[in-house]
């Protein structure tokens, strides 16, 4: 029998629900992972066992009682530290915020208590969600990146320290890690989670995302995570229909997909680019490769433009009031893009519904774009997080991605990127399911 750490969220929610495991048995599971590897991955900024087993009795004791359960109940779930929590640390991984407490949830931690979910405990990111890297090593080789900034929910479920983490993304910090990894991920279209009680370093960008074992995982917990929030400026109405079900459904037809280089080909190194061909290579007549039309061909320089331009409105103050607080690599990123000028700035706002709207276009003859998710597999070395250059361009357009683990490069893992339409991640995720299956054979 699988070892209870190692069930995918959907199989552990439906044993605890037919009454065949229960919430403490999955979560001390998850604490014995924890323990015999934290001291090498070393995923966790703020891990309370004690409280982690009372939250998982309370679960159990809701369920003897016959009361209501949530899509998540008994289910642990590791959340990344610039995400409130009530009643853990949200330290930002920055020393500026060491301790720092609030007393509140964030919007999507109270969505996940909501659902029954066991908040297990902080993951590790990098410093503010930025580029420069936290302790958290690759499971798969402890000599190599786990990507970044969401390092230690990427890593704890690749780890199988939980089922489920959630993670952010401004440039590639949801999807980058789980390709090196070597797990599932959804960087949803912006605004579909709510980001209120989340750092936020880019209010056109910063995305909410989930890291899961599983393609169905990831429809379950962003159905408990997607609801409307008139405190997010970005949030916007949409149906309660449930991805689950959707993506459950098989295809009326076998999917189309797009094949993108994108203007981030030339970084990906000869391997990457091989073993991506020889998929799209496998799909036949299924896969076809396309182009998209300019202002996409400056869609690198777009995004450092939004990103740095923002990032420095929201950030600035801590390089003017504590700027021995942070890190060389960050004063260094912050003053290097003092260069982004109010015209540059705003062309690339503008710039991005003219990309959108060729997308559009893409997206209505196929059914997925489909590119690398990351620019090869995990670097070696612990002084960067790797390349976010296959990740930036969408998170700028704000469409849905999700990425599979289905390429192996230099014995390492290495994701395959779906990429959909803006608000249809049911289409994106039955999508990505079928792919999954099809790779798998």
């Amino acid at each position: 029998m699988t070892p209870a750490n190692e069930l995918t969220a959907t199989e552990a929610a439906a044993r605890i629900r037919a009454g065949e495991l229960t919430s403490e048995q999955l979560v001390r599971a998850c604490l014995a992972r924890i323990e015999a590897r934290e001291p090498e991955v070393q995923a966790w900024q703020y891990l309370d066992a004690e409280h982690a087993l009372a939250q998982a009795r309370a679960a159990d004791a809701v369920q003897r009682d016959g009361k209501g359960t949530g899509a998540l109940h008994g289910v642990p779930v590791g959340i990344k530290d610039i995400i409130d929590t009530a009643d853990m640390p949200t330290e930002n991984g920055s020393p500026m915020f060491r301790g720092r407490r609030t007393n509140h949830d964030a919007a999507c931690v109270a969505a996940l208590r909501d659902a029954g979910a066991i908040i297990l405990g902080k993951t590790v990111t990098t410093e503010l969600a930025n580029t420069f890297p936290g302790k958290t090593r690759n499971p798969h080789n402890l000599a190599h990146t786990p990507g970044g900034s969401s390092s230690g929910s990427a890593a704890g479920v690749a780890d199988c320290h939980m089922p489920l983490a959630l993670g952010t993304q401004t440039g590639g910090s949801v999807i980058r890690p789980a390709s090196f990894c070597g797990i599932y991920a959804l960087k949803p279209t912006l605004g579909l989670i709510s980001r209120t009680g989340v750092l936020l370093q880019s209010h056109t960008l910063d995305t909410v995302g989930v890291y899961a074992r599983s393609v169905e995982d990831l429809g379950l917990i962003t159905d408990c995570l997607s609801a409307r929030d008139p405190a997010d400026a970005v949030s916007y109405p949409r149906s309660r229909g449930s991805l689950l079900a959707t993506l459950r459904e098989e295809p009326p037809a076998a999917p189309r997909f797009a094949f993108l280089q994108t203007p981030a080909w030339s970084h990906a190194p000869e391997a990457a680019q091989r073993a991506i061909r020889e998929l799209v290579a496998g799909l036949g007549e299924r896969c076809r490769e396309e182009a998209l039309p300019p202002p996409f061909d400056r869609i690198i320089e777009l995004h450092r433009a939004v990103m740095g331009a923002e990032d420095l409105h929201y950030y600035g103050r801590f390089l003017a009031d504590t700027p021995q607080l942070l890190s060389a690599n960050l004063r260094d990123r912050l003053e290097g893009v003092r260069d982004v000028t109010a015209q540059q700035y705003i062309a690339a706002l503008n710039a991005r519904e003219v990309i959108n709207a060729d997308l559009d276009a893409l997206l209505g003859r196929y059914d997925a774009i489909l590119c690398l998710s990351s620019a090869g597999p995990a670097p070696a070395g612990l002084e960067s997080t790797g390349a976010p250059i296959f990740n930036g361009l969408w998170t700028y357009l704000g469409v849905p991605c999700v990425t599979l683990p289905r390429l192996t490069v230099d014995g390492l893992p290495m994701g395959v990127q779906l990429v959909g339409m803006r608000g249809d991640e049911g289409r994106l995720l039955r999508t990505a399911r079928w792919l999954d299956r099809e790779l798998s054979r």
